[in-house]
């Protein structure tokens, strides 16, 4: 993509800190010059988040045997060869079936310098539909890791679990958080923060944090009367078919069967089953900051949490006001059941700062889906 002259000798600073997740207006600013990520076509409006970039599907999908890592000594295409089932034409919409694992090379590809870096996760309502994906790069030893100077293509491994979803060329499941440097957040760093812009509350007024490896949070199994004492959805089998670009198009009841409190506020996580369930806390990302869901201590449960873990910068916050979000959770169960219990900590969020705050924060006029949520199915019921 050629730049213009004037982008060119724009101050080239990525912010008043040198080091952090680069916001929306760096981002658009070095994607313009041809920097950093490049695009088989343009950018496109509402693509750059506030502190991400949202991915593109390209025109094919590979079929494959089985997940896979390249490893330090392989591209994407050389295991590809060996795991290759059939391919799939995305350019006018295909149907990607659960329990099924594709390879999809996407519009863009990262062009890293020395001290650039990434971290991709899917998208809020990515997760929320029960698809799994991940980034791949070549050379990678891990899923959704970019390596500050890599230089090659991207690609997105999807496994649709619940429900088989419609995709096609342009499709955005995951987004990729562009970093410069390796800046640390420490938990006296994280009081700090909270001292001076509350985080997190709940309902009944308490504010104190639990920060321990970051920002405890629970799940909340007593929900209210005003909702009546809905607490989650579990997803329903064998069900229709969802287009992941089309939102409010489908009715929930067709898709999910809800879950009220008991009166013992605990549910049991059966295997094999999806959930949407909802913190116990409300939550605030400052603006020149942003969070990701990281899981609790394995150790104390059998069960997955959070598959789409990002918080933007200024979820749930207003100036001057209380935590307004909550976050919804997307739990599965492993092997065997597992009883919930409210208030049991389930994940922590992990704090990074930004390099500078963005022009605008999520919800501020970007036709943003969650602000201010409280249990909330994805954009694509209505």
């Amino acid at each position: 993509m050629a730049a213009s002259p004037d982008i060119l000798t724009q101050d080239e600073s990525y912010g008043r800190h040198s080091t952090g997740i680069l916001p929306s207006h760096v981002l658009a600013r070095l994607f313009a010059a041809g920097r950093e990520i490049v695009a088989s076509e343009p950018f496109l409006p509402g693509q750059i988040q506030p502190a991400s970039l949202d991915l593109r599907l390209g025109p094919v999908a590979y079929r494959v045997r089985a997940s896979f890592l390249p490893g330090p000594n392989a591209t994407v295409e050389d295991r590809l060869a060996q795991v290759f089932m059939h391919e799939i034409d995305l350019s006018e919409g295909a149907v990607l079936e659960a329990g099924c694992v594709y390879i999809v090379p996407l519009l863009e590809r990262a062009d890293f310098s020395a001290r650039i870096s990434g971290t991709a996760n899917p998208k809020s309502s990515t997760g929320r539909i029960d698809v799994f994906t991940r980034l791949i790069t070549d050379h990678a030893a891990a899923f959704d890791r970019v390596a500050a100077g890599y230089s090659g293509p991207l690609y997105a491994e999807i496994c649709p679990q619940t429900f088989p979803v419609l995709v096609r060329k342009g499709s955005r499941l995951n987004q990729l958080r562009v970093r410069h440097g390796s800046p640390q957040f420490s938990d006296t760093q994280l009081r700090r923060l909270h001292e001076q812009i509350p985080l997190v509350a709940i309902d009944d007024g308490r504010s104190e944090p639990n920060i321990e490896g970051g920002l405890a949070l629970s799940i909340d199994l007593k929900g209210n009367a005003d909702d009546g004492k809905r607490i989650g959805f579990r997803a329903k089998k064998h069900t229709g078919l969802i287009d992941v670009d089309r939102v409010g198009a489908l009715d929930p009841h067709d898709f999910w069967e809800p879950i009220q409190a008991n009166a013992r506020g605990d549910m049991v996580l059966d295997p094999d089953e999806f959930y949407i369930l909802v913190s116990r806390e409300r939550v605030a990302i400052p603006p020149d900051y942003a969070a990701e869901m990281v899981p609790f201590n394995p150790l104390v449960g059998e069960f997955r949490v959070h598959y789409a873990g990002f918080f933007d910068p200024g979820f749930g916050y207003a100036p001057g006001q209380p935590p307004a979000a909550r976050g919804v959770l997307e739990v599965r169960s492993r092997e065997v059941p597992f009883i919930l219990e409210h208030g049991q900590i389930i994940g922590r969020l992990v704090f990074e700062r930004l390099t500078d705050p963005p022009p605008e924060g999520y919800g501020a006029g970007l036709g943003s889906n969650y602000q201010g949520q409280g249990l909330k199915l994805s954009k694509h019921f209505g």
